[in-house]
Parts: structure tokens; sequence; C-alpha cells
């Protein structure tokens, strides 16, 4: 009689402790409120996000706010609209002048006002950008030709070559301005899209498709190939996580459907490498941007379970949704502790948080 009562105090001080631990995780509103009033508190003056990074920042930020129900009028939202649209340049991007990140830059800003544009008063902005990113895409009007393994694709003039991160962007912008799989440049794009894959096939024949084959993705196979995973002994550019969820998307977006092997390839690596600890192949660079392309790709996918290649069933809302809530600071941000690409900076880490979370309603 003892013992059952010894137990079953044991068992009620388990329940209670475990009670007052999941009520000290915090919602998916609670932390989309503590990440906003975070931004609220980081914004200066004139509506920038760490401007001295350009304006990059501050419209993945605003998308972000905007994403979760803020309207184009709120005070912090207007003021950082405001800044975007004075960045308008004759060509009709939307970038600092001379800048050597003209592609990334107006492609955020695209989504940014695509958000904002819920009565119609940046059509014609967004008229002049779309015509702008199409114009210096690689093989729009460049004479960058079908055979060279920059056709298609977007990038940093810093670089002088196109990368699947900025064309993913450029996918992104013109998706969501309406461009469907009937878009040139969503088909120009889809061809640089398929040579970033390890999988040698119909769509890539770059001397790296044959090296890995493992059906990930990895930066680009142009101006000599570079991932950012590093190269095989036999000089293979390995997969890795972010790169491979941002092909995956981008595939999607550009009409390919899930019984392409482009597709089966790609979905079969994300079951062998689903992590939510780190960037798989990368460890901790890049993590943020990982979990936001994640998601946002997961998503387009239409996947609520993905299982992986151990059997396991995995609600990956819910457990991305764990995980931020475990990564969050007191102060409603989120930081990585490797720098590398700015994300020791928290604002930009915290833009990058709100746009995963808008595609992680929890589910049952």
């Amino acid at each position: 009689m003892r013992k059952s009562i010894t137990l079953a105090v044991a068992i009620s001080i388990t329940c209670l402790y475990s009670g007052w631990v999941v009520a000290q995780q915090p919602t998916h509103d609670q932390m989309v409120g503590r990440a906003i009033e975070f931004l609220r508190t980081q914004q200066n003056d004139d509506g920038t996000y760490l401007k001295s990074a350009g304006p990059g920042v501050t419209a993945l930020v605003t998308t972000g706010i905007l994403r979760h129900g803020r309207s184009p009028d709120d005070p912090v939202v207007a003021r950082s609209l405001k800044y975007l649209e004075s960045l308008r340049q004759p060509s009709g991007g939307i970038h600092r002048p001379e800048s050597l990140y003209r592609n990334y830059e107006t492609c955020l800003a695209i989504m940014c006002f695509v958000e904002a544009n819920q009565d119609g008063r940046y059509n014609e902005l967004l008229d002049g950008a779309e015509k702008f990113v199409k114009s210096i895409q690689s093989g729009a009007t460049d004479g960058v030709t079908l055979a060279d393994p920059a056709y298609g694709g977007a990038g940093y003039g810093k670089h002088k070559r196109p990368d699947l991160s900025n064309t993913t962007f450029l996918i992104d912008a013109l998706e969501a301005l309406g461009n469907d799989a009937e878009s040139e440049a969503v088909q120009r794009a889809l061809v640089f899209v398929s040579r970033c894959q390890n999988l040698e096939s119909a769509d890539n024949q770059t001397p790296f498709a044959a090296k890995v084959r493992d059906g990930g993705f990895y930066y680009t196979p142009a101006a000599g190939g570079t991932s950012q995973a590093g190269e095989t002994a036999n000089g293979g550019l390995r997969s890795y996580g972010s790169m491979t969820y941002a092909g995956l998307k981008s595939m999607i977006f550009a009409g390919v459907d899930a019984g392409d092997s482009r597709v089966k390839a790609a979905t079969e690596w994300i079951r062998r490498h689903y992590d939510l600890s780190e960037n798989p192949g990368m460890q901790d660079n890049g993590l943020f941007y990982y979990y936001h392309t994640f998601a946002k790709a997961l998503h387009a996918v239409g996947l609520d379970e993905l299982v992986d290649d151990e059997g396991r069933s995995h609600n990956w809302r819910n457990e991305l949704n764990q995980e931020l809530a475990r990564r969050q600071r007191d102060d409603g941000s989120w930081i990585n502790e490797n720098e590398r690409w700015l994300e020791g900076n928290p604002e930009l880490v915290t833009g990058y948080v709100l746009l995963a979370l808008s595609y992680t309603q929890p589910t049952d």
C-alpha cells in the first residue's frame, strides 16, 4: 500500500512538472509577437534594419512582419516601405545606386511590396521591378547561350556569375508576382536550377552531374563550379541542406511535378538527411537561412508529414516550431553563434525565423 501511494505521488509530481515545462514553452503566436516586438525596438528612425548591410535585410524583415498580419499602414511597416520605395531606380530596380547586389536587393523588395500591395498601391513599382530582374537574368539580354552553365541563373555582380541562392530568390519573386511555369524567365531559371543538382539527366549534362549522384543540390555549376560544402575527392561538388531545399522549392514553383526524376531525387536526399539541429552538410553555417528555406520548400511541396530513411514520421511544422522555441532568446530574437553570412546579426536572423514561422502554424 505504501509503495502504491509513493508511486502515485511520484507520478503526480512528474505530471505537474511536465505541465509546468510545457506551459513555459511559448506558443507559435507568442514567438511571433515577441519577435516583432524585438524588431520594433531595433528599427532605425528611417525604417531600416542593419542599414550597413544594404536594403535586403530591411525588405526581408518587413516581409516577415507583413506575413504575420501586420498592415502596410502599421507605423513600423510603413517606415520600412517608405525607405525601400526611396531606392527605386530609373531602371525599375529597387536597390542602392551602384549596388553589386541588384538582383538580391530587388527580389527581396519585390516580395515585400507584393505582401504590402493589398490595395494595388504598388502596382506600377512592381511592374518596373519585374521587368528589371528579368532583364538582368543570365541569358535574357546578355548573349549567354543555353550551352553556358550560367544560363538562366541570377547572381551577385561582385562575383560575376550566377548561383542557386540568388536564382531561387529570383524564382520566389517571379512566383509572388504571378509568373507561372509558362513564364520564359521561370523556364530559363529552371535550366540553371537543374544544373545545380547532383543528378545526371537530360536536364543536366554538366561535368559535375555524375560525380556525386546523390540528388542533392550545391551552390553553382558556373565559373568552374562551387559548393559551400566543398568538393569530393573526384572533383564533385558536395550537396547540402539549404541549397537542396532551395532547389526543390524552385522546381515546384517552375511547374516540375512530383513524378519527375529531379523532384524524386531531391526528396530522397531530404529523407536521408532530415535534420533540424544543423544545416545538413554545413553544420551551423547558414542555419537560419536553412530553416526558412526548409519550411518554404516543404510547404510548397504540400507535405504535412515527412518520413525519413529510417521510417520515422516527422510532423515538420511542429518539430520546427519546437526547435525555434528552444532557440528564441529572452528578448524575442534569434541569433546564430556562427556569424557567417551575417547570421551573427539578430535582426536578419529574426527576419528569417518570422518567414519560417509563416509556414508553421501548428497541426495536431
